[in-house]
């Protein structure tokens, strides 16, 4: 689909200028993508393609970042606007993979388990991918292991049943996602910021929770990830989201005190003040915000008057700042 992007909050003195831009969701591979609409960055072509991108990112005061992604057993549907289902591949899908065999829906292809030399090929993908990152620009790598994709699904029990050495208990089912998280660090430099995105919880019996991703943050921490993106769901369609402004700020706020990485906050944070508390209190060090500003592109602007800080307008509108 084309891309999303996140706007990263970090408190009122980094309102705009200081701001990460975040390209969502970007493919490590071809059936990778989500849908046949999606970007990704498995080749040089389009990794040029992104660079001006990040270029006039930075030319405009702010950090590019990309978030990095694999999109397992959910990948091959149509896009949102063309009613989400899976794509067969005889209008352009493929086939999906997965930890495990197991379908994400009525209506769903089962994926194809993976093997240990498909694991091996997904990993050299993610280092490929932030290697071409790295060299045309971007400054924040985040890998997504969040929302029922790919990392996610080897993370939960309810989507791997695997018996060889990435499945069983807890630590065996983190070890895929940590493999690839190591790998993107080798190549990321020590002084640039690396994000993973999780879901703290399922909201689903018996799935991955907010114990389990306590763990897995600190062995995150360990690898020398920067900061945690703390969401929730997207593994199974029936789970139950008590979703309402903030419901998942907890997340950020105890990963943060209790494994003593940075975290960020996501879900349903729409207005700057709530934002702005959401880091002055404490509970997170940095606010994704994404629909909001699909919603509204000048959410920045906004909520910059509404928290008074000066911050230099985009030069086409300075006769309308005052």
């Amino acid at each position: 689909m084309p891309t999303d992007w996140h706007l990263v909050h970090l408190g009122s003195r980094a309102v705009g200028g200081a701001g990460l831009v975040m390209v969502e969701a970007t493919a490590v591979s071809p059936e990778g993508r989500i849908t046949p609409d999606d970007a990704g960055i498995w080749n040089e072509d389009q990794a040029q393609m992104f660079g001006r991108i990040a270029t006039f990112i930075a030319h405009q005061g702010a950090v590019p970042g990309m978030q990095l992604a694999h999109a397992g057993r959910k990948a091959s549907t149509a896009s949102p606007w063309k009613g989400g289902a899976p794509v067969s591949k005889a209008d352009g899908g493929w086939t999906t993979l997965a930890p495990s065999s197991i379908t994400f829906a009525d209506g769903y292809p089962a994926p194809r388990e993976l093997s240990p030399a498909d694991l091996d090929q997904i990993v050299h993908q993610f280092e490929e991918a932030a290697r071409r990152a790295l060299k045309v620009g971007f400054k924040v790598i985040e890998i997504h292991s969040a929302h029922g994709y790919l990392l996610h699904e080897f993370l939960s029990p309810l989507t791997n049943t695997r018996k060889d050495e990435f499945g069983g208990e807890s630590g065996g089912r983190m070890k895929f996602p940590l493999r690839v998280a190591a790998a993107v660090r080798e190549i990321w430099p020590a002084a640039l910021p690396l994000f993973v995105r999780i879901s703290a919880t399922d909201w689903a019996d018996g799935g991955w929770d907010l114990s389990q991703s306590l763990v897995f943050a600190g062995r995150l921490r360990d690898l020398g990830v920067d900061l945690i993106d703390c969401s929730s769901g997207g593994l199974v369609p029936y789970a139950k989201v008590p979703a309402k402004p903030g419901y998942q700020i907890p997340f950020a706020s105890s990963i943060k005190r209790e494994i003593g990485i940075a975290t960020g906050a996501v879900g349903l944070i729409t207005e700057p003040q709530q934002a702005e508390d959401i880091i002055a209190g404490g509970d997170a060090d940095a606010v994704f915000i994404a629909r909001a500003m699909l919603r509204d592109p000048y959410w920045p602007i906004h909520a910059a008057k509404e928290l008074s800080v000066d911050f230099p307008w985009p030069v086409q509108y300075e006769r309308a700042k005052r």
